[in-house]
């Protein structure tokens, strides 16, 4: 993209903020009006619209955003600029609000917030970890508290009773990690007072580009250990480094790839002792190869992951934060484990699973803020339908952002960077020093010390030093070297005398593959009109660059016959550079897009299921496509259909001789119990009818009589429970046939996944492919459910009636993919589906 074209889109979410103008300048004319109001006029402005429709109450829109703005000065000490109410009035028509650092998100959020919660129907505010959920709720409660609205706070670590009420306030502040599980786990309960969330009406997302986008591809699952030996990935791990890069595989850094070569499998079949490890191994074994050679030479110690305590812990890519509890999916993170050294964890079977791609689709207003949405405004529009505005800042923006400093090595690179941090602390001016990896960090502090330049260092091995840190990081002449996460979310304030040093200069040693990243960290100087200044120093040897930049560059380099201690400014190389930095963003997007298209068939039954399965578990009732029909009467339904399609299947020959009656017999009798005289005379007689009056004479009698036995029987299963109870076994079948056999059907759907690209080899579209067999699964799965929860009802002991549960794994986990999982969860724990049981005694029963 050229600059003049991205000028011209920054120019086009800019203006369209200039709708709202006029409503902010008709608050503002307010101001005086609401000075005037005791607290308790103020409190009438808003609580005389509590409970109105959303189409009311946009009509009072300008009078209930002047009265909050004149409540917040009064409790908060903060007075919202007219630029916040811009904001806020954006976010109230679900857009996402672009805000630079430092312009006072947390505060405008309250805007949209308050007025939403006013509909009764609540309001959520979901950002990115714990500590800021918990945070901001404490900040703003007072305000909502003026007005009479509740406050709830939905993190780890509370109880089911804490998160309904958490929920079942006006506004819930939590994270889009627990928000999504929550959802996931009432879809798990149990019984109706185990479900946590209402209905999902309005949601603010804070930070939205990291977690709509870098997120994207992460999937939220809850999962339970698969009973699956560990043993292969210690033995993989060791055979990995005897096979040789583009000897025996070949990687694709571009699509983090390894591709085994015939020369490969070779080998491995002389290591392992076998004649053709496809044939003798299976699958298995080339999975766990696939996935050893992935741990080996694509994810790196201090970069993609530390080992803490004996465990691999995963490193965040964008926000350089330790990621507790995820783990990667398809056995990857077992492989890093057998790499390692250290223990080596079960693989885990899939309960639940959703993206935050559908799950945030789900609510009925989405909105967003964030300090960098343009680069990604398209992404935004396409996936989600929500536009991108650029909300003004209140004062201007005097930061310097000086273009980029390119060296041939990194070597070089990195000396000129010392020098440039040398010169800055000599005179006086704090610098942060932005890597993209522990590892780079760390190098860079040793040539600091080496020097004698005083710094300190921010990534996740001392995360628990990072408040002191950043509290210091803007005094004069402080260094402070830090991975991405200075980049997000991290408010640096000027120390006294500071401004007239330059303010803090912000030192990028690398450019990372997305541009919102970069743009990130740069916004950690020139806060609120601050001075500052911005500079990246790259080299060609940088992973962007390399990857994604190609020879041509390095051609070009070679041309100019430059020096790789001489910085190049060439208008050339940093088109290039912009280039690779689109090129990957553009095919990460594409990546999402498909990881999308798949999921849209998966979400599709996952919404047809939880559907039909809330409705069993609220109102007793069976909903599909058709309508929705009481439980006791589908099933009566579903007996029916069972007997009808019995007869068809074997009474296909129009001659009766031919009829199966033996086979109707046995089924019947496994399904209910029944074997008698009567139905085996039944069918005689009505191969008798067939032969004088016809084959369809015959059907119709043999199925009548069959229908007839089957709801005779019902009755009489009835009859051995009082009403209450004979309903609750029906409602508790229904749910353990769903949530058994829905789980199976995840599994499936996860092979299916993974094999179906295939296919693109005989000409055949490959997602085309996935939705006419994922269909046929889902057909085959709804039959499935039918006639199990028909066999439980005429099965089950009078217990299953009061405690229904899924069958299988000893124990549970929660995870959250390709980078996954939280904390084990033992027999004796409490039910990761919130039930308040424990784990054994429910979805491990």
């Amino acid at each position: 993209m050229s600059f003049f074209s991205l000028l011209s889109k920054t120019r086009r979410f800019t203006k369209a903020a200039d709708r709202y103008w006029p409503a902010v300048r008709e608050a503002h004319d307010l101001d005086a009006a609401m000075r005037a109001r005791g607290d308790a006029a103020l409190r009438e402005v808003v609580g005389q619209h509590k409970g109105k429709s959303l189409p009311e109450l946009e009509k009072a829109t300008v009078e209930i955003f002047a009265a909050i703005r004149e409540a917040s000065r009064r409790v908060l000490q903060m007075r919202h600029f007219d630029v916040q109410l811009l904001g806020g009035l954006a976010l109230l028509d679900g857009v996402i609000a672009e805000m630079k650092t430092g312009e006072g998100k947390t505060l405008v959020a309250t805007l949209p917030l308050i007025f939403r919660a006013l509909t009764g129907t609540g309001a959520h505010l979901v950002t990115v970890n714990d500590y800021l959920a918990a945070r901001d709720a404490a900040w703003m409660s007072p305000l909502y508290e003026f007005f009479g609205l509740t406050v709830g706070v939905s993190v780890p670590g509370k109880t089911a009773a804490e998160k309904r009420a958490a929920y079942a306030a006006d506004i819930t502040y939590a994270t889009n990690n627990e928000v999504g599980f929550d959802y996931l786990r009432d879809n798990m309960a149990q019984r109706p007072e185990d479900m946590a969330q209402r209905s999902l009406g309005y949601a603010i997302v804070d930070e939205v580009d990291s977690i709509l986008i870098d997120e994207a591809r992460t999937p939220l699952i809850i999962s339970a250990p698969d009973a699956e030996s560990t043993q292969l990935y210690s033995r993989f791990a060791r055979l990995v480094p005897q096979l040789a890069e583009n000897t025996h595989y070949n990687i694709d850094e571009k699509r983090r790839a390894v591709t085994l070569t015939d020369e490969g499998v070779g080998k491995v079949e002389e290591l392992l002792g076998l004649s053709n490890m496809y044939e003798e191994g299976g699958i298995r074994f080339v999975h766990h190869l696939e996935q050893a050679l992935r741990a080996h030479n694509l994810y790196r110690r201090d970069k993609d992951y530390v080992v803490k305590d004996g465990a691999v812990v995963i490193v965040d890519e964008f926000t350089g934060r330790l990621m507790e509890g995820r783990r990667y999916a398809e056995g990857l993170h077992q492989a890093i484990e057998a790499k390692e050294g250290v223990r080596v964890q079960q693989e885990s079977r899939t309960l639940a699973t959703i993206t935050f791609q559908n799950f945030f689709r789900l609510y009925d207003t989405l909105a967003g803020m964030t300090g960098t949405a343009v680069t990604s405004a398209e992404e935004f529009e396409k996936v989600y339908n929500m536009e991108v505005v650029v909300v003004p800042t209140h004062r201007p923006m005097i930061r310097q952002d000086k273009p980029d400093r390119i060296y041939g090595t990194e070597a070089a690179k990195f000396a000129a960077a010392v020098n440039e941090i040398r010169a800055r602390h000599q005179q006086g001016q704090p610098v942060l020093v932005g890597t993209i990896a522990i590892e780079k960090s760390e190098r860079l502090a040793a040539l600091l010390k080496r020097d004698g330049i005083p710094h300190e260092v921010l990534n996740a091995k001392n995360h628990a030093r990072e408040a002191e840190i950043i509290a210091k990081a803007g005094h004069k002449g402080g260094v402070t070297i830090s991975t991405n996460m200075a980049g997000r979310g991290t408010d640096i304030k000027l120390g006294a005398g500071v401004a007239e040093t330059g303010g803090l200069f912000v030192l990028g040693t690398e450019r990372h593959e997305a541009r919102r990243i970069d743009n990130q960290l740069r916004g950690r100087s020139g806060r609120q009109g601050d001075p500052g200044a911005t500079q990246f120093f790259v080299s060609l040897e940088d992973d962007v660059m390399r990857i994604f930049g190609g020879e041509k560059i390095r051609n070009v380099m070679q041309r100019l016959k430059v020096p790789a201690d001489e910085p190049i400014e060439n208008r050339l190389v940093n088109r290039a550079l912009e280039g690779a930095q689109e090129r990957v963003e553009g095919y990460y997007f594409d990546m999402r897009k498909q990881v999308l298209a798949y999921d849209d068939v998966l979400n599709r039954q996952r919404t047809a299921i939880y559907t039909l399965r809330r409705a069993i578990l609220l109102e007793r009732a069976w909903r599909d496509q058709s309508g929705s029909t009481a439980l006791a009467e589908k099933i009566e339904q579903l007996l029916k259909n069972f007997g009808e399609e019995l007869v068809a299947l074997h009474t296909a020959s129009d001659r009766a001789v031919e009829w199966d009656g033996k086979e109707i017999v046995q089924s019947i009798h496994a399904l209910a119990g029944v074997h008698d005289a009567t139905l085996q005379a039944a069918i005689e007689e009505s191969q008798v009818a067939a032969e004088r009056e016809g084959p369809d004479v015959g059907r119709q009698r043999l199925k009548t009589v069959v229908q007839t036995v089957l709801h005779e029987q019902l009755a009489a299963r009835a009859t051995q429970f009082n009403e209450g109870q004979f309903a609750a076994l029906m409602q508790a079948a229904a749910l353990r046939s769903i949530d058994l056999h829905w789980m199976d059907h995840l599994d499936t759907m996860d092979y299916l996944r993974t094999g179906i690209g295939l296919r693109g080899y005989g000409q055949r579209d490959p997602l085309v492919e996935y939705q006419k067999e994922s269909y046929r699964l889902f057909q085959n799965l709804m039959q499935t459910i039918v006639t199990s929860l028909l066999e439980t009802i005429f099965h089950a002991q009078s217990t299953v009636a009061v405690s229904p549960r899924v069958a299988p794994a000893p124990a549970a986990t929660v995870r959250t993919t390709s980078k996954t999982t939280s904390k084990q969860v033992s027999r004796n724990d409490p039910c990761p589906c919130g039930s308040g049981r424990k784990y054994k005694k429910c979805h491990g029963a």
